[in-house]
């Protein structure tokens, strides 16, 4: 089974910008009303869906609200990644800390308003 999580949204070309430039994401397949991409590694893959298209079932439709969804990153060296973000000039909304679980993690937001923890996990 393999998971390709998706979001309807008007904001594609700001996705495609967020997830190429910031998260170093890869372009799948494009068209005018879908965007899929994939993870630098291409271990998985997002896809961005323009709401009401006519294409698409009533299920698929409508946009997403931006709230209520994160997606989690696991990355081999989260320290890096910071300072590249950082770099980048993103907004960093959770700073780079260290959980009493062990997750060592910071967090961004994307256009869509999904909030995305950027996490290198270790032993608590």
């Amino acid at each position: 089974m393999k998971l390709n999580a998706g979001i309807i949204t008007h904001k594609i070309a700001a996705s495609k910008k967020f997830y190429t430039e910031i998260l170093g994401f890869g372009v799948a397949f494009e068209n005018d009303f879908y965007l899929l991409l994939h993870t630098p590694d291409s271990s998985a893959m997002l896809s961005f869906l323009l709401p009401d298209h006519a294409s698409q079932q009533p299920l698929f439709r409508p946009a997403f609200a931006g709230k209520g969804i994160y997606l989690t990153i696991e990355v081999a060296d989260v320290d890096a990644l910071y300072q590249q973000i950082k770099a980048k000039g993103a907004e960093i909304l959770i700073e780079l800390r260290n959980e009493p679980w062990g997750d060592r993690h910071f967090a961004i937001q994307d256009p869509n308003g999904v909030g995305i923890d950027l996490v290198t996990y270790a032993q608590p």
